[in-house]
């Protein structure tokens, strides 16, 4: 089960904006049907030659497919995060991915990080599962 982490607000997007974000959120969705150690070479593979995202670039990403996709405006955070991160890619950044979960009470979630930091997400704590960081950041 995601937890739910639906903004008060859609963003607004202008219509030229909105094809790559758009095409983002159509990878992600197919990305998503994946195994998890799938879903992981695959966005290895997408990062490859793109800069680390400034938090400024992820949330602009995150706010783009929230935008453009309901589905991922609400409690779909695996489409979202993942969406998010390939949008970033577009842009020839690429920010921290991750899955994670809590334990008590239980609880999955998908997130994307810059500087260290969730973008837009609450305050909870979730141990990390699976993370894809920018190449520069993991070796």
């Amino acid at each position: 089960m995601s937890v739910p982490m639906t903004p008060a607000e859609r963003p607004r997007l202008p219509w030229r904006h909105r094809p790559p974000a758009l095409a983002a959120v159509a990878a992600a969705l197919l990305i998503a049907r994946l195994p998890p150690a799938r879903i992981r070479a695959v966005l290895g593979l997408a990062r490859r030659g793109a800069a680390p995202a400034t938090a400024a670039q992820a949330k602009a990403a995150r706010d783009a497919v929230i935008a453009v996709s309901l589905s991922c405006a609400g409690q779909g955070c695996l489409p979202r995060s993942i969406a998010a991160a390939l949008l970033c890619r577009l842009r020839g950044t690429w920010p921290t991915w991750c899955t994670g979960v809590r334990v008590h009470p239980f609880a999955a979630h998908a997130w994307i990080e810059a500087g260290g930091r969730p973008v837009d997400e609450p305050p909870v704590h979730y141990h990390r599962t699976i993370v894809v960081e920018p190449l520069g950041a993991d070796g």
